[in-house]
């Protein structure tokens, strides 16, 4: 037995409006062809889907069969179709990211909020697990969005610049380094290097500064949390580098000291990676658009 959409559909209105004629009305097509589309559905199922005899037309056993399967797939394929109308308008979708920069959460939060208000059919999730094999993941259509600083786009990939940045220097006002105007690669030699638990191709005091001019710090201790990394700096049991949207909440404090790196301050820039063909989705256009203002907002404050 073969029985299509239209066929669920039929059952449905026939025994919503009680009769052919008002069904056929319903379905925008003649009584005769209506009649002539249940006598070959009836055919195909080798017994009488309706008692027509009755009035109203009654459904058979066989016709309540095929009702319940219309009022349990129907709806479904309708809000498929929806579906697909508000993704061909570009009103709901998915926006999976991955981040290759532990700082990025400081910003990313307040980014998020602003866009659920706006995008509230939009499936956002933050990808941790996929870190540090973000691009990997957005070309395998796992993720749709990776936070990422400077470097080559893959193939069917797009880098979108987000803003630049500073990687800035952060210590003790207790620390001897308090009493320099910047910091160079040999200034590390004796201090403790607090950093995120990454891979040194991650972090751009190992990037832009010590691998460069091949020094190493005396030690290296790693934490999750900004917030604890800052705590160590500040109780003097070490030293680190941090974007400079991070450190608004220190500028202001005696505790701490914060200084260049270098004469002329490094400047990196944030992007966010996307696959060519999501670049243009207006959902994905708005997010890029608020991870842009958002953490230069950031900066200004502190």
């Amino acid at each position: 037995m073969y029985v299509e959409l239209r066929h669920l559909r039929t059952i449905r209105a026939i025994q919503q409006a009680g009769g052919l004629a008002r069904a056929a009305e319903v379905l925008n097509m003649t009584q005769s062809a209506l009649s002539h589309q249940v006598k070959g559905l009836e055919d195909q199922a080798g017994m009488e889907l309706f008692v027509r005899r009755s009035k109203p037309m009654r459904l058979s056993a066989a016709g309540h069969r095929m009702l319940r399967a219309a009022e349990r797939i129907l709806p479904e394929i309708d809000a498929m179709e929806e579906e697909f109308r508000a993704l061909r308008a570009g009103r709901t979708g998915r926006l999976h990211i991955a981040i290759e920069c532990h700082a990025c959460f400081d910003w990313l939060f307040p980014v998020l909020e602003m866009f659920r208000h706006a995008w509230p059919e939009i499936d956002v999730d933050i990808r941790a697990g996929l870190a540090f094999e973000a691009l990997a993941a957005l070309n395998r259509e796992d993720v749709d969005l990776v936070i990422s600083s400077d470097r080559e786009p893959p193939p069917g990939t797009v880098f979108n610049p987000l803003f630049d940045y500073h990687p800035t220097f952060v210590a003790s006002s207790q620390n001897p380094l308090a009493e320099k105007a910047f910091i160079t690669a040999e200034d590390f030699k004796d201090q403790v290097l607090i950093t995120y638990p990454v891979s040194r191709d991650k972090l751009d005091i190992f990037t832009e500064i010590l691998t460069p001019a091949k020094v190493e710090p005396r030690a290296q201790r790693t934490a999750e949390l900004t917030a604890v990394i800052l705590m160590l700096v500040g109780s003097n049991r070490g030293v680190a580098v941090l974007p400079d949207w991070v450190m608004r909440e220190v500028k202001s404090n005696a505790d701490y000291v914060t200084r260049p790196l270098g004469p002329e301050p490094v400047l990196k820039r944030m992007y966010a990676a996307t696959r060519v063909e999501d670049a243009g989705k207006p959902y994905m256009a708005h997010f890029l658009r608020l991870a842009r203002s958002e953490p230069v907002k950031l900066q200004r404050a502190g």
